[in-house]
C-alpha cells in the first residue's frame, strides 16, 4: 500500500518491515498497571480508525487483541488514509449523520485543522483516561471546549551520519553548513513540510516562532540555501535517501530515526544522532468523533494506550516511540534508543497551515535558484 505521510513519515511505516525489530520483543506481563486480570467479557465494541498496511496490521496483531482481553471490548479496526484527507471523510460523515470510526488518529496540524472547521472533535473526559497524567502535556490537545486529543504515539526524523566518513559524530546541526569536508555529501528531503525548516529555525533562530511570519520564514529559507553547496540529494523518496546511504553516496543528513535503526543494525554505515537542537518529532493522537456514541469505550481505550507498557508495545512491535518517560516504559537503553531520543523539535505546524502557500512558493524558489 502507497500511504500519504502525515507530515512526511507514516509512508515507511506502511511499507518497511519493522516487524523484524519486535520479533524479540518481550509481551506484556500479567502484572503491568491497567493490563492486570481481563474484566469480565461484555457486549461492548468501538471502531478505531488507524494508517492501513503494516501499521494497522500491526495494531491488529499486537496492541487490540491485549486491549479485549484486558476489558472485554472488542476492536473493529477501520483503516484511514493520512490524517488530512481522513478529515474531510468526516466532516462528509458529519453531514450525513453517520461516524465510519468513533476514534480516528490523527496529526497535529489535523486537530488544528478540525478545531477551526468546528464540530468534529468530541471533548473527551479526562476524569475516565487516568493513564493520561503519563502523558508528556506536549500530547495532551486542548481545544476551546476542553481535552479533544491525546497522543498515540511519536516518530522521528533524524540526524543521520556515516559514522565510518564523519568522526567524531557531529553535536550540532550546524557542522551540517559549517564543515568543509561535507561539501556535496549530503541527503536531505526535498518536501517544503519535510522538517528541514524546523531544524533550520531551531538551530539559527527562534524556532517555531521565527516561522510564524513572512519575514521570519524569507529568513530562515535563506539560511537553508547556504546548505545547498553539502547537499549531493535532494531526496524525494525514502528508498532513494536508503539507497545514497548504502551506497556512500551520501554521507550524512536527515532521515527516518527507526529506519536508520534497522539499517544499522542490517550491517549499513548510518548512525542516528541526537544533537543538541534535538530532531523533528511528528505524533499521533487519538480523537472522538461527535457522533459517536462509545465515549465510554473510546476512554478505557486511550487509557490503555497511555499506559506506559502499552506505549512499551508499540515501540517494539510497531517501531513508533512512547510519548510517557522513559522510566516508565521498561524499554532498554538500545530499545529506546531505535525509536526515540531527546531533545525534539517540535514543527511549526500553524505555520505550515496559515502560510502554505507563501512557503511553498519561497522554499520552490530557493531549490530552483543557483
Amino acid at each position: 500500500m502507497t500511504q500519504k505521510k502525515i507530515s512526511g513519515r507514516f509512508d515507511s511505516l506502511t511499507r518497511r518491515d519493522i516487524l523484524r525489530a519486535g520479533a524479540g520483543a518481550a509481551a506484556l506481563t500479567a502484572g503491568t498497571s491497567v493490563l492486570g486480570m481481563p474484566a469480565i467479557a461484555q457486549e461492548r465494541s468501538i471502531k478505531i480508525g488507524s494508517y492501513g498496511g503494516y501499521f494497522e496490521d500491526s495494531f491488529k496483531k499486537h496492541i487490540y487483541p491485549v486491549f479485549t482481553e484486558a476489558t472485554g471490548i472488542k476492536v473493529e479496526s477501520v483503516t484511514q488514509p493520512n490524517s488530512s484527507d481522513w478529515l474531510v471523510t468526516m466532516q462528509q460523515a458529519a453531514a450525513s449523520g453517520t461516524a465510519p470510526a468513533d476514534l480516528s488518529l490523527y496529526g497535529k496540524d489535523t486537530m488544528i485543522k478540525a478545531m477551526r472547521i468546528g464540530g468534529l472533535l468530541k471533548p473527551l473526559d479526562v476524569a475516565k483516561i487516568p493513564n493520561a497524567s503519563n502523558m508528556k502535556k506536549d500530547f495532551l490537545y486542548e481545544g476551546s471546549d476542553g481535552l479533544v486529543g491525546v497522543g498515540a504515539m511519536a516518530w522521528f526524523t533524524a540526524m543521520v551520519i556515516n559514522p565510518n566518513e564523519i568522526k567524531p559524530a557531529p553535536t550540532s546541526w550546524k557542522e551540517f553548513w559549517e564543515n568543509p569536508a561535507l561539501e556535496s555529501s549530503l541527503g536531505l528531503s526535498k518536501q517544503y513540510d519535510a522538517r528541514f525548516l524546523d531544524i533550520t529555525a531551531a538551530t539559527y533562530f527562534d524556532g517555531a516562532e521565527t516561522l510564524m511570519t513572512e519575514e521570519g520564514i524569507t529568513a530562515v529559507i535563506d539560511k537553508v540555501a547556504e546548505i545547498k553547496p553539502n547537499v549531493a540529494l535532494w531526496w524525494t523518496a525514502e528508498s532513494q535517501m536508503e539507497q545514497a546511504m548504502k551506497n556512500e553516496d551520501v554521507i550524512g543528513g536527515m532521515y527516518y530515526l527507526d529506519v536508520a535503526g534497522l539499517m544499522a543494525a542490517d550491517g549499513f554505515p548510518i548512525a542516528p544522532i541526537f544533537p543538541k537542537e534535538g530532531n523533528p518529532i511528528g505524533y499521533g493522537s487519538w480523537c472522538l468523533s461527535p457522533l459517536s456514541e462509545k465515549s465510554e469505550e473510546a476512554a478505557e481505550f486511550i487509557s490503555f494506550s497511555c499506559d506506559p507498557a502499552t506505549q512499551a508495545l508499540m515501540s517494539r512491535k510497531i517501531g513508533t516511540a512512547p510519548l510517557v518517560d522513559k522510566s516508565l516504559t521498561g524499554l532498554s537503553d538500545e530499545e529506546y534508543a531505535g525509536v526515540s531520543g531527546e531533545p525534539y523539535i517540535t514543527p511549526a505546524y500553524e505555520a505550515y497551515l496559515d502560510k502554505e502557500s507563501f512557503i511553498k512558493e519561497k522554499w520552490d524558489a530557493m531549490l530552483a535558484g543557483a
